[in-house]
């Protein structure tokens, strides 16, 4: 009985540990066709007027209603090359390699770049 239940212990604190692993702090982007996207397979674009490596978004009000900030959740660590800024708002948002990552509002489906070039200040975000 003893060994049973210390069996089943061993399982639980297996599980939940690789459930751990693959909690929402991980950065969730990949890369589909040279581009980041995000897990839904949404690209995921860059701002020019953002300066690397300065830890904020300049993209606030109704630019970030346009270009919604990829999320970072409270739990969030943050691991080269991916960072997280602070925005205005005080929401968290991901980085990489020191650009923060925005989605477009006019995109409607994975795959969708609409986003490149917009006002020239915008790129897809590029490994």
């Amino acid at each position: 009985m003893i060994r049973s239940t210390l069996s089943a212990c061993v399982l639980a604190a297996t599980l939940l540990g690789g459930c751990a692993a693959m909690s929402s702090a991980e950065p969730p982007v990949k890369v589909t066709d040279g581009v980041l996207v995000n897990r839904a397979g949404m690209t995921l674009y860059t701002f020019d007027r953002d300066p690397v490596g300065a830890g904020k978004s300049v993209c606030n009000g109704q630019c970030a209603t346009n270009w919604p900030p990829l999320a970072a959740p409270a739990d969030a660590k943050a691991s080269e090359p991916y960072s997280i800024v602070v925005r205005d708002d005080g929401t968290r948002q991901w980085a990489y390699k020191g650009k923060p990552l925005y989605l477009w509002v006019r995109d409607q489906k994975p795959g969708d770049r609409t986003g490149d070039g917009v006002n020239g200040v915008w790129r897809l975000a590029r490994p």
